[in-house]
Order: structure tokens, then sequence, then C-alpha cells
């Protein structure tokens, strides 16, 4: 985990949107977070691959949905990065 990327991610507001509201779900459907902003398909996968390439969502296709969840690990190990600082 580069906690440089997770700052990165967590600057874009959309992105740090998406993280409060998986941060009330155990899983969240592509087309239910698409529901909550006024983007397209192709930008919330820019946004869900940013947010999974530094760790902090994880990704599961189901049919042709993505279903996407909070990596509580990565979660933990940032905010103990952040306690440190």
């Amino acid at each position: 985990m580069n906690h440089v990327q997770i700052f990165k991610a967590l600057s874009d507001s959309t992105r740090l949107e998406i993280v409060l509201m998986l941060s009330n779900t155990e899983k969240m459907c592509a087309c239910k977070i698409l529901e909550k902003f006024e983007i397209t398909q192709p930008t919330l996968s820019h946004h869900m691959k940013i947010l999974s390439e530094c760790g902090l969502v994880n990704t599961q296709k189901v049919g042709k949905w993505s279903h996407y969840s909070l990596n509580h690990d990565a979660i933990t190990n940032f905010k103990k990065f952040i306690n440190n600082i």
C-alpha cells in the first residue's frame, strides 16, 4: 500500500464521497454508485480503478456489474499511518 497513492485518490471529492458511501455498507453495486452522481459509467470506472489500485477498495464482478467494498485492512493501516504523523 502506497500512502502517496491513497492521498492522491482521496484528494478528489468524488472519490472521497465514494469511500464515504462504501463505509456505510458491506458492498455496493456500481449501478447504485452511479445513481448518486451525475457522471458517466466510464468516469465511474476511472474513479474506481484509482481507488482499487491504491488498495482502498475491493472489486468483485457479478455478471455485467462490479460490486465494490472497502478494504478494511488498508483503511486501518492508513489510519495508523495518519495517527503517527
